[in-house]
């Protein structure tokens, strides 16, 4: 992804780790808290098989929607 894209991204994961910030349910895996943004990369990466920053500029819209969708589903 180039590095244009890949602020764009990375801007949306901060907006939605915010949003998600006190909102996903605790973990005993977390005692601490858990990272929400951590959260959402994570997700990406588990959807699309690698991290956002190694996907093509083709995918960046479908990430996007992905980092959305988390928003108002994060279990």
């Amino acid at each position: 992804m180039s590095p244009e894209n890949k602020k764009k991204v990375w801007q949306e994961i901060l907006k939605a780790g915010d949003f998600l910030k006190d909102n996903l349910p605790s973990s005993s895996y977390h005692p601490k808290g858990r990272n929400p943004y951590a959260h959402v990369a994570s997700c990406i990466k588990s959807k699309f098989g690698i991290s956002y920053k190694e996907l093509d500029d083709n995918k960046m819209e479908a990430v996007i929607r992905y980092i959305f969708f988390l928003r108002e589903n994060p279990f």
